[in-house]
This record gives C-alpha cells, sequence and structure tokens, in this order.
C-alpha cells in the first residue's frame, strides 16, 4: 500500500472509530439511538416487572402447574429469552421480566391467563386452548391482488389438528367463533377444510390486531385458567453497580490487553488493539441493533468473543515473527502470517459458532441469551481479525513500518519432548478429576449435599420482609445476610429489592414453619423497623425448570457431536476429532471439580461457566492440531518429532492467549460484586485448563490414537531396523549419508523392502515416515 492510500485508509480508520464511539456512549438524536444505555438488560443487572398468578382450580395437578410454567415461558420469550417463569407455592407461578418498568402494559399485552375454546354456530367446543401449539401475528401480501393483509398463523398440535381437520370440514362456510374467558374475541368464516396443523385467521385490520389476537390464543392456551395476585417492579438481583462495575472491569481489562499486545507484537500489537476497540465497539452496536437482552452469563459470551478477536490476532503475529525469524521479508512475512493462520482461526470459529447455533435452537432462557452474545462476537471478531486488522497493518507498512525492530522475530525453536512427559501429564490430569467425586463423597458425608446447587436449581423459600427504611445490596450482604444464614445454616441466599419501596425479597433454602417463625423473629429482633406480623413467606420452584436443564444437556450434546464431525471432516482423520473431545471433557471436568471442592454455588451462571469452557477449549486445541497437520506435510522427522515441534511452536500462543483472556476476566474478578466474583473464578479456573490440556493432553492423545488404533495407524521404526529387515542395511545407510536425514533413509529401506518382495505398499499420507503394518505381524506402539 502505497503511503497517500496508506493516509488516506488512516483517516478513515479513525473517522469510523470515532463515528462508532459516539455512538455507543451517547447516540444519536434526542432519543440517543444507537447508545449502549439502550442495550436491554436482564433481573440481574437491571430488574424488571414481577407477576404473581394463582391457578382458579383449588388444588391444580402438578403436571397442569409444569406444563403451565413451560408454556408461560414461551410466551414471555417475546419480551426477552431472559424471562423468568417459576411456581410459587402449590398453586401460584411467578413471571419475572427484565428491562421493563411497567407492569400494567405488561399485563395488558401479555393478557388474562383464562380458558380459550374454539365453538361452532351451535355452541359446540370443537377445539380447546390445549389443543393450540402457537399463534403469531404477522403480515402477508396476497398472491392474488398484491395487497398486503394482516394475519394471525395458528400452529396446532397433533390431535389438535385432527380435530381442526374434522371441525372445518363439517363447518364449510360457517363460522366457528374463539371463545376467550366467555367472550367472542374473533369469529371467522371456514374457508375449507383444513388439514396439516397450519391454520390462517384473516380479516385484521392492522398488524396490532393481528398480534393483540395471537398473544390471546397463546395465553389462553395454557393447561390452568390463571388470576393475577399481584404485581410489582423488583430491582436487579445483583445490585445496582453490578453492570457499571463490570463495564468498568471490561474497559480497564481491554486497555491492558492492548498495552500488552503492543509489547509484545510492536506495530502488530497496535494493528491489534485497535482492530480489538473496533470489535468491541461494533460488538456492543450489533447487540443494541438486534435487542439482545445482556445478562451477567451474556457478559462470558462477551469476554469469550473478546478472548477469540485477540486470540486470532495472537496467532496471525506470532506466525509472522515466525517467518521474520526465517528469513522472510517484512511483507512476505505480513502475508504469510495470514495465509497460515487462517485456517485455524477458521476452524475454531467455525466450531464456536456451531455451538452457539446448537444453543441458540434448542437452549431456552439465559442458554439463549449466551448463544446469540457469542455468535454475534464470533462474527464481528473473525471480520476484526481477518479485515480490520490486516488493513491496519498494511497502512503501518505503508507509512514506513517496514524494519524488523518494528515487528520483531522469532527464530526456529527446539522441539521439547512433550510426547515424552504425557505419562506426568495424565497422572495430574486424573488426580485432579478423581478430586471431583472424592469431594462430592465427602460433601454428603458432611451435609447430605454433594454439590452446592442453588436455589435456582433446587428452589426454596422467598421471604418477603418490610425494612421500612430502603437497604442497599451491601447494607442487604453485610447486615441482613448474617442474620438469615444463622437460621438457615446455609450461604446460599439471594436478596432481590422491590422498587418503590422498602420491601425486599428473601430467597433462601426450604424452610420449614418453625425455621419461618425463627426467622421473622430474627428479623424483627436486629431490625427496629421490621414487623414480625407483616413478613410473609412461600415456596418457590427452580427458575431452572426441568426443561430447561433437559434441553440445555441436549443442546450441549448435540453442539459436541457436531464439532466432532466437523473436526473430522476438516481434518480428514476421526482421531483428531475424538481427541479434541477428549480435551474437552477434560476441561469441563476440572471446572467441576473446582465447584465440587470449593463448595461454589451451582446455579444459573454455572450453565454458562461450562458453555464459555466448551468454547474456549475447542477453539485453544484445534489451533495446536492445525499445527501438527502442517507440520505432518514436512519430510524427514518422524511423527513425535513433527507433534513435538507442532506443539512448541504453538506454545508461545497459546500462552499468551491465555494470558489477555486471564486478564480480562481477573480484572473483573476484582472490581466486580460478589456474585459477578462467584461467577469469574470458575472461568479463571477453566481457561488455566484449557490451555493445560491444549498443550500437554490433546497432542499426546491424538498421539496415542495415531500409533495405536485404526486400520491405517502408523509405527515409528528406528531407521537402522527398518534397514537391517530388509537386507538391504548398506543401501539404507548410503541414503542417510547422501541425506543426511533418518527419515530419507526409512524411506529407501522401504522402497527396497517393496522392491525385494514384488508388492507395492501404500504410504500413509499423514506421515510419510509412518509404516503401516501387515497382517499377520506383532504391532508395536
Amino acid at each position: 500500500m502505497k503511503k497517500s492510500k496508506s493516509i488516506i485508509v488512516l483517516v478513515v480508520m479513525l473517522v469510523l472509530t470515532a463515528l462508532l464511539g459516539y455512538t455507543v456512549s451517547f447516540g444519536w438524536g434526542e432519543n440517543h439511538t444507537g447508545s449502549a444505555r439502550h442495550i436491554h438488560t436482564g433481573l440481574d443487572l437491571s430488574g424488571g416487572v414481577s407477576i404473581t398468578y394463582e391457578a382458579t382450580e383449588g388444588n391444580p395437578s402438578m403436571e397442569d402447574m409444569d406444563d403451565t410454567v413451560f408454556k408461560l415461558q414461551q410466551r414471555v420469550d417475546q419480551y426477552s429469552t431472559e424471562a423468568q417463569v417459576y411456581k410459587q407455592g402449590l398453586n401460584r407461578i411467578a413471571v419475572e421480566i427484565p428491562g421493563v418498568s411497567d407492569a400494567n402494559k405488561i399485563l395488558e399485552e401479555l393478557g388474562k391467563p383464562g380458558s380459550l375454546e374454539f365453538q361452532d354456530e351451535d355452541g359446540n367446543v370443537v377445539l380447546a386452548g390445549t389443543d393450540i401449539a402457537g399463534a403469531e401475528g404477522v403480515a402477508t401480501q396476497n398472491q392474488t391482488t398484491g395487497e398486503h393483509q394482516y394475519v394471525v398463523e395458528l400452529t396446532l398440535t397433533t390431535e389438535g389438528a385432527d380435530k381442526f381437520a374434522e371441525a372445518t370440514g363439517n363447518n364449510v362456510g360457517k363460522r366457528i367463533a374463539i371463545v376467550y374467558d366467555g367472550n367472542v374475541i374473533s369469529n371467522p368464516t371456514v374457508q375449507t377444510k383444513i388439514t396439516g396443523g397450519k391454520a390462517e385467521i384473516t380479516g385484521m385490520s392492522s398488524i396490532e390486531e393481528a398480534r393483540n389476537l395471537a398473544s390471546n390464543i397463546r395465553i389462553g392456551s395454557l393447561s390452568l385458567e390463571l388470576q393475577e395476585v399481584y404485581s410489582n417492579v423488583v430491582g436487579a438481583q445483583l445490585g445496582q453497580d453490578a453492570l457499571a462495575t463490570s463495564v468498568k472491569a471490561g474497559i480497564i481489562g481491554i486497555c491492558i490487553v492492548i498495552l500488552l499486545m503492543i509489547v509484545l507484537f510492536r506495530v502488530s500489537g497496535l494493528a491489534a488493539g485497535w482492530a480489538l476497540v473496533l470489535f468491541a465497539l461494533l460488538d456492543i452496536a450489533m447487540i443494541n441493533a438486534f435487542e439482545i437482552t445482556l445478562t451477567l452469563p451474556g457478559i462470558a459470551g462477551l469476554i469469550l468473543t473478546i478472548g477469540m478477536a485477540v486470540d486470532a490476532n495472537v496467532i496471525i503475529y506470532t506466525r509472522t515473527k515466525e517467518e521474520i525469524g526465517n528469513g522472510n521479508t517484512i511483507r512476505g512475512a505480513i502475508r504469510a502470517g495470514y495465509s497460515k493462520a487462517f485456517s485455524a482461526i477458521l476452524d475454531g470459529n467455525v466450531t464456536t459458532l456451531i455451538a452457539a447455533a446448537v444453543l441458540a435452537f434448542l437452549g431456552t432462557g439465559t442458554i439463549k441469551g449466551f448463544a446469540y452474545t457469542l455468535a454475534l462476537g464470533v462474527i464481528i471478531s473473525m471480520f476484526s481479525a481477518l479485515v480490520l486488522s490486516r488493513l491496519l497493518i498494511n497502512v503501518f507498512y505503508g507509512l514506513g513500518a517496514k524494519d524488523e525492530k518494528y515487528y520483531g522475530k522469532i527464530e526456529p525453536r527446539k522441539a521439547r519432548n512433550i510426547l515424552g512427559k504425557r505419562a506426568i501429564a495424565f497422572t495430574i490430569s486424573i488426580v485432579l478429576i478423581a478430586l471431583g467425586p472424592i469431594g462430592m463423597a465427602v460433601n454428603n458425608a458432611r451435609d447430605g449435599r454433594p454439590i452446592n446447587f442453588s436455589l435456582d436449581f433446587i428452589g426454596g423459600t422467598a421471604t418477603t420482609v418490610d425494612f421500612g427504611e430502603d437497604m442497599s445490596l451491601e447494607d442487604l450482604d453485610s447486615k441482613v445476610q448474617p442474620v438469615v444464614q444463622e437460621v438457615t445454616g446455609d450461604a446460599n441466599i439471594q436478596f432481590q429489592k422491590v422498587t418503590a419501596s422498602n420491601q425486599v425479597i428473601i430467597k433462601t433454602r426450604e424452610l420449614s414453619v418453625d425455621e419461618r417463625e425463627q426467622l421473622n423473629t430474627a428479623l424483627a429482633d436486629n431490625f427496629e423497623k421490621v414487623d414480625a406480623a407483616t413478613i410473609t413467606a412461600e415456596n418457590i420452584s427452580s427458575i431452572i425448570s426441568g426443561e430447561m436443564r433437559s434441553n440445555a444437556i441436549r443442546a450441549v450434546v448435540i453442539a459436541i457431536i457436531l464439532m466432532l464431525v466437523y473436526i473430522w471432516i476438516r481434518f480428514r482423520d476421526l482421531r483428531f476429532a475424538t481427541a479434541a473431545v477428549i480435551a474437552l471433557a477434560h476441561d469441563i471436568l476440572i471446572v467441576f471439580m473446582f465447584y465440587v471442592v470449593s463448595r461454589s454455588s451451582v446455579g444459573s451462571t454455572f450453565i454458562a461457566v461450562m458453555l464459555t469452557i466448551l468454547g474456549y477449549s475447542i477453539n485453544a486445541t484445534i489451533v495446536v492440531f492445525d499445527r501438527i497437520r502442517e507440520a505432518m506435510a514436512s519430510r524427514g522427522r518422524t511423527l513425535s518429532e513433527g507433534v513435538n515441534q507442532a506443539v512448541t511452536d504453538t506454545m508461545t500462543r497459546s500462552l499468551y492467549t491465555s494470558l489477555t483472556t486471564l486478564i480480562t476476566i481477573f480484572v473483573l474478578y476484582l472490581m466486580g460484586v460478589p456474585s459477578v466474583k462467584e461467577f469469574s473464578l470458575p472461568i479463571i479456573v477453566g481457561i488455566i485448563a484449557g490451555t493445560y490440556s491444549s498443550i500437554l493432553l490433546a497432542s499426546p492423545v491424538w498421539y496415542i490414537f495415531k500409533t495405536k488404533i485404526g486400520k491405517n495407524r502408523v509405527i515409528e521404526k528406528p531407521v537402522k531396523a527398518a534397514a537391517a529387515g530388509t537386507g538391504s542395511a548398506a543401501a539404507a545407510q548410503s541414503a542417510v549419508n547422501a541425506a543426511g536425514t533418518a527419515g530419507k533413509a526409512a524411506a529407501s529401506a522401504g522402497n527396497a523392502a517393496n522392491k525385494g518382495s514384488g508388492k507395492k505398499q501404500k504410504k500413509d499420507r499423514s506421515e510419510l515416515q509412518s509404516i503401516k503394518p501387515k497382517r499377520g505381524r506383532n504391532r508395536r506402539g
């Protein structure tokens, strides 16, 4: 790039950065369009609306309650993927919707969960609300007239489809009324018999009318008829300062990472740092544009994508320094760095995108929000590293940064004997993983709880207390928690403030009647403005329902299988994929062990932590495998030498990437509120475990598979032994002397063997010096 063109591009990049920064910070116009302040945040970060419903039926069955909770969860997803629905007591259901403050508006839009029926003109019920699987108000275009029309698209259950086909077949030209709570809300005419479980209701005058009708149909299809008991606006579960401190920690962490990149990579680091700033601004802008709800798990997704954005630049510019060390020109080294790093970056990001897509499709609640944030960040990080960073480094080169001193170099390194230390590495991993079940046994013997499940998983008791004064989250942690913990004997306590009041909802493990009375008395004795008679309490179910847990497990399993298939296809060897999944399982088990041994609370953030480690671990392993694949194409070295050299060459990248990601997480841990600290520490453990496994476990496991398993497994034989076995030792020795490498000697010996036997031996294309064992002969590993 010429200097004049470089100056123009530099000015454009400066203007782009300034515009993005202004948009994210302040926005445009009176409504501050584009500003980060408009990002939807979850209950944990900003609070929202809480609505409590009660079943009109006196003693609803557990099955009907669970089904209603599940369907209500699907209904409120229209407001936010982070909305929560859970049971209270025996016949109540709580709905919490983040990021909103007008409870009346939500109640009006959500509708009253009443009874829904489809009736023919004679008043016969032909379809019940429970036969409806879904309803959406949409705008379509009439294919005949070309006019826009507003319709409600109905989706019926399997049983409902059969009922509806029969009902519409018997009532063509007649009306079938939709009756909600005794009132006719729509009375469409049947045009034809409807089969297939899909139907359209036409005749709406606006999209709002279509959406309102669809909303009433959805809310009326619940298994139980519900009535509102009360509604209120609740504060942030993590406190009002949680989001602000997380943002500050993120900014400080990114600044430190940029400085570290400049120290490590000089001009390349400056380009990478600038690209990282653009990535962060673009990511925030897109989260706002796509109206993704940001929660603590969402922040985990952001952190992971920041790590991946840095990782891509580390891979590229480490390769650039290696090329310079090998004698390449600066321009040639830059081109080679991007060219040789592309496959590793592509494979790492695609596997993460596969996981994000599956989690978004099958997951619910915080899992879906995490997946959206992760997928968006991965796409932008690839654009940042492969386009923006490359453009900036070429600008700096065009402006005169053409000397080696501006980039640094890495001389060819002597391979470390990683494979020779695999027994030690395997032993350490087995011992650490074994601490998990051992710790569970010890914990179970101590208090009957092998794992410290939080209220999100097991439910408990919600106690509502009016303290007579505004209590900050810090006051609740320092003053109220010790009082509550003394009664419950459990530190697993959550506080939620009710906005515009002095009430606080205290969530604890399930309390007996006696324990509730003890808690009421203790609160009244320690806080003079608390009246024990006004304290109310009721049992609550887990926020993470059985469906959510099963969906999460199913999504993770499918994601791992699809990632395995992708790695298999890309690397043309199932052993690469299997080794990567084993390394991934290792990292997840190490983090699980940490939760068990440290007695950390296992709640909704536990799922986010595990998903973060899943994405980070597989990406780190693929980078190493990509270098092994490259080393295998080289002649003149054995398989073990190639593996050791590949791991040695990528070790710098692994350590740099882990360090930059750890910096961001560690700052978040230092500055965050207690809940954020509890979330950050396991991720730190997971990153360390991921670095360890990618360097010391993944490659040795693959090497063992390569030499022990499969029809085309390979055996590394000493050159001398290979020559002696053919009766051509002299010829083999002369080949060694001529070529100066053991690899060529083995090739000559193999050729001599083939000629002497008259058989054509097929080489393993993954390693030229590897020898395919013959049938009927003892195989050595």
